[in-house]
């Protein structure tokens, strides 16, 4: 097959396209995009095309997996961008205090907070702090699980009303 004559039956068989590119995308633009690159590909591969080959459904299978491939990157990227014109990335990720001292006055407050809880509480608040599951830790006291959960929770509560924001 020739370059002219398959050009014109991807041409022919290209309009098809457009529609399940936006049902595939649920985006004018993005659907757009994919149409473009989908004959971009099947022009690069014409090579790979068949004679004889359904067309149409050659073009659906790429553009399948141009929307999969492109749908398994943005999942693994993970980067979420918002959508004003500047395009700053929300989860930059930086953890930055703005004065250490504040920072050791608020763990001391907090540290201080949990030392004058009620030891009924204290002892599994901070067993659960250290990492131990709430059966792990009714075991350890030997409390039934829902005494456990109970008493992590009003030891939240407490530590909440004790300690003052800025």
């Amino acid at each position: 097959m020739s370059k002219i004559e398959f050009n014109e039956m991807l041409l022919s068989n290209a309009d098809f396209l457009k529609p399940f590119a936006v049902t595939l995308t649920h985006d004018n633009e993005a659907a757009k995009d994919l149409f473009q690159e989908t004959l971009y590909r099947a022009l690069a591969n014409k090579d790979k095309y068949n004679v004889g080959t359904n067309i149409k459904a050659w073009l659906y299978t790429i553009m399948r997996n141009i929307f999969i491939n492109n749908y398994r990157k943005k999942a693994k990227q993970s980067t979420v961008f918002d959508n004003t014109p500047n395009d700053f990335l929300l989860n930059h990720n930086q953890g930055a205090v703005a004065n250490a001292a504040i920072e050791s006055i608020n763990l001391k407050e907090v540290q201080q907070a949990i030392y004058n809880l009620p030891e009924i509480f204290r002892n599994p608040f901070l067993l659960y702090f250290d990492g131990y599951k709430y059966h792990e830790i009714a075991d350890m006291l030997g409390e039934p699980l829902g005494t456990i959960k109970s008493r992590i929770h009003f030891a939240r509560k407490l530590l909440k009303t004790q300690i003052e924001r800025y």
